[in-house]
């Protein structure tokens, strides 16, 4: 019998339901303990440790260690997109979980994304700087014109410095939940990490979600008009 493409073997890593609810905890950017990730699979210690063993060796995860502390983080942005791009696939096919509450509202109103901001301020975000002409595309790629660079100086992001980074500096992701693309790269990350820095938003504990104040909004709403 001839043997499965590559993906076989990635579906495979990522379709246990418990390495599964590891790697959605680790959407949010933030590196965890195995112990934390044992209570979010909701398994054992022992168990997640033979777990996140396959995921590292799958190159899905990567170790960081912190003086006597282990933690375990996403590989790389590919991987985020490629757990974003299935989120999108389950929510469209009917498969994902029920969603109600305030909390779920939050989520899609705002969350991160790996380490960029996706929901529906996202998308806000990505289609504005592509109606402003700060973005656009060319044979399929996304760059950043030259007001956008102008753009990003001006908001505080020092955009050389981002391209001397391995990752992209623009990238399109699939949002979820408003099925429509958010800027993920390098520019999608530091876009957020401002938004932080000036007060605009603040990650809500225990939590991919965003929550954007009352003047966050406001500026929001200002900077990156639709």
């Amino acid at each position: 019998m001839k043997e499965g493409p590559p993906i076989a073997q990635i579906a495979a890593l990522i379709g246990d339901p418990a390495r599964a609810n590891m790697l959605g905890a680790l959407m949010s950017g933030k590196a965890l303990t195995a112990t934390e990730l044992a209570n979010e699979a909701q398994i054992t210690r022992q168990t997640a440790s033979t777990h996140l063993k396959k995921l590292t060796e799958g190159q899905l995860l990567v170790q960081r260690h912190q003086g006597r502390h282990r933690y375990y983080a996403l590989a790389n942005e590919e991987v985020a997109l490629t757990l974003a791009g299935l989120m999108g696939l389950a929510d469209l096919t009917g498969q994902s979980r029920t969603r109600t509450g305030p909390k779920d509202e939050a989520l899609r109103t705002a969350r991160a994304c790996y380490n960029h901001l996706a929901g529906e301020k996202g998308v806000w975000l990505y289609e504005s700087l592509c109606k402003q002409g700060h973005l656009d595309h060319k044979d399929g790629t996304l760059y950043l014109t030259d007001n956008g660079r102008a753009f990003a100086l001006t908001f505080g992001i020092d955009v050389d410095k981002l391209e001397n980074k391995s990752s992209a500096l623009c990238r399109e992701c699939l949002d979820w939940s408003a099925r429509r693309s958010h800027l993920a790269g390098t520019l999608g990350r530091a876009f957020l990490t401002r938004f932080e820095e000036i007060g605009w938003v603040h990650r809500a504990p225990k939590s991919r979600a965003i929550i954007f104040t009352p003047r966050g909004n406001r500026e929001f709403a200002n900077h990156f008009p639709l």
